[in-house]
């Protein structure tokens, strides 16, 4: 599972491209344009030579960039994964740049503007080319999370770590000092107006101009400010959405969850860690069910090498068991109850049906002929006997369910339908369903085993018995699903008779 963590988006040529959404054009062409007449009316507003300039002028540059900008974007979602972000903020950024340097070119050469006009004129196109990468960079990180969660990508964080707090830190730092240099700049042009000589102005219009350009630049920052705060918000929520939806499955036990790995950041290192935590955690639980697994068949194959049974008598009744359970989670009365976890804790539980039989003297327990009726009487002790030892591990290990259905097996496995069972002579659906189902596997196993006392039987004869059962040894149920799948049964004692215990 650590190499879906590892996976490279680029990995084996995988990367994955799409063509752009309407959406997406849709964005872009916003961005632009609201660039475009941004920079018209700052422009007008913050100098002389500009202000000469006609709308179409001053966003000409800006057309041309987003041109460019529009035919190069298919080829930015090519790019692996980890570097498109990164390519969206420069690309957008050097554009802006560039026609920046355009206009200034054009100011120069064509309209002999001064130093100060173009220094006014790089400013405002490459503060605004800041926004606007910045918002368009959000924009992509978030649909390249989605598009690697979609197609459960991960990134390899390595050495190259990008704070999250730093960038959100920088970009607030930039956005208050932009928003200090442009009121600088617009209030140093205001004064020169005002101060000009043959500029005659009443004090209260000009009052009003200069409060209406200043309320201006500050919504318009502001606006841009917030628009870029609430994209990081967005993303944020991305990245903790799902960090805390795996981290709420694996606290109800669903380890099969992994946070998709999609920055190299704060996150992208938390999102590593809790994969890593989940991997130690699956890979303790695998290392508890060996160990669990293995204690108990040594425990039940300790109870059969007490018994006249095999060690193959283990592998098939579970084996019953479970085809049975399967079978019978078809039927409406158990479909909610027997679920495949439900199932796994019965085959697995199985084998402990007979851990009771240690307690059994072998007087008893291998005498070769028929048990005297006392004798039958402690034989039949056997369910509780197992039952308390469970029982006893419950208590030190604490409740589970598989102890639990272990312990239900080894107490109810020898009752019967009608109430004629031991050791508690439960009646109907009294009898828990792991142990009627344990009750016919068991019977049908040992019906098809050679004993000392009898033959082994057919499975048309030991089918005879069980029907013969049906109603007041066996849930009519269940033997219904024993006849549904009586093939699987024939094809278990086959692939496991006895002497085939390296199954």
């Amino acid at each position: 599972m650590m190499n879906d963590i590892n996976l490279e988006a680029n990995d084996a040529g995988q990367q994955l491209s799409h063509g752009m959404s309407w959406q997406e054009h849709g964005m872009l062409l916003l961005h632009y344009s609201f660039a475009s007449v941004l920079f018209a009316i700052y422009g007008h507003q913050v100098c002389k030579v500009m202000e000469t300039y006609s709308a179409i002028h001053l966003m000409f540059p800006m057309f041309i960039a987003y041109s460019i900008r529009l035919a190069l974007t298919n080829t930015l979602l090519t790019q692996p994964f980890q570097r498109r972000v990164a390519i969206s903020f420069n690309l957008d950024l050097g554009l802006f740049a560039a026609a920046s340097l355009g206009l200034v070119v054009i100011n120069y050469f064509v309209f002999g503007a001064p130093w100060h006009s173009n220094i006014k004129a790089v400013i405002g196109i490459v503060l605004l080319g800041l926004f606007v990468s910045t918002l368009l960079a959000l924009s992509t990180e978030r649909n390249t999370i989605n598009e690697m969660i979609a197609n459960k990508q991960h990134l390899k964080l390595g050495k190259r770590f990008i704070s999250f707090v730093n960038k959100f830190t920088v970009m607030a730092i930039i956005l208050l000092v932009a928003l200090g240099g442009v009121l600088f700049l617009v209030i140093n042009q205001d004064l020169y107006w005002l101060l000009d000589s043959e500029v005659t102005v009443v004090r209260q219009e000009a009052s009003a101009k200069i409060l209406v350009e200043i309320a201006v630049i500050i919504t318009v920052l502001m606006s841009y400010a917030i628009a870029i705060i609430l994209s990081y918000t967005s993303n944020l929520t991305t990245y903790l959405s799902h960090q805390t939806r795996v981290m709420e499955a694996v606290a109800n036990g669903d380890l099969s969850q992994q946070v998709p790995v999609v920055s190299r950041d704060e996150f992208g290192q938390m999102a590593t860690g809790t994969n890593l935590m989940i991997n130690g955690l699956l890979d303790y639980q695998s290392q508890l069910k060996v160990t669990r697994d293995a204690s108990i068949l040594a425990l039940a194959s300790l109870a059969e090498t007490r018994d006249n049974e095999t060690g193959a008598h283990i592998l098939r009744t579970q084996r019953y068991v479970k085809v049975l359970a399967e079978q019978l989670a078809k039927h409406v009365d158990f479909r909610e109850m027997l679920n495949p976890e439900i199932i796994e804790l019965y085959y697995k539980s199985a084998p402990l049906h007979d851990i009771g039989k240690v307690g059994i003297v072998d007087s008893i327990l291998l005498k070769p002929g028929k048990l005297t009726d006392d004798e039958f009487e402690i034989m039949k002790t056997h369910p509780q006997i197992g039952n308390d030892a469970l029982l006893v591990a419950e208590k030190q290990l604490g409740s589970n369910s598989f102890l639990r259905y272990a312990r239900e097996i080894a107490l109810t496995h020898h009752e019967k339908w009608d109430g004629s069972g031991y050791p508690n002579k439960l009646v109907g659906d009294e009898i828990p369903l792991s142990g009627r189902l344990m009750a016919l596997a068991d019977v049908y196993d040992a019906l098809l085993s050679k004993r000392v006392y009898k033959p082994a039987f057919t499975h048309d004869k030991a089918k005879e018995i069980i029907l013969k059962g049906d109603g007041s040894h066996f849930d009519p149920r269940v033997v219904a699903a024993f006849e549904a799948c009586e093939q699987q049964f024939i094809d278990i004692a086959a692939e496991f008779k006895d002497g085939s215990t390296e199954h």
